[in-house]
């Protein structure tokens, strides 16, 4: 593991970001209608417009922090 460029925690924190940033885009789901006719006003929910791209943007700025953050060296 020592020639790994990314740390265990930063696989770790890639992963959660991941996980973040599919929970952000499934917050954006739903809302539609399926008649045209028909005005929803659920495409214009605060889960849409507010929360899910703040979860997005948490999921990345987490992958890219554990991408980025260098692993501490052991001396031995």
């Amino acid at each position: 593991m020592s020639n790994f460029s990314v740390s265990p925690k930063g696989v770790r924190n890639m992963l959660i970001g991941l996980v973040l940033m599919i929970a952000g885009f499934i917050l954006l789901t739903g809302g539609g209608s399926g008649d045209p006719n028909v005005f929803n006003e659920g495409m214009f929910d605060a889960r849409k417009l507010v929360v899910a791209p703040i979860v997005i943007l948490l999921g990345i700025t987490i992958v890219i922090i554990g991408i980025m953050k260098r692993p501490k060296d052991k001396e031995e």
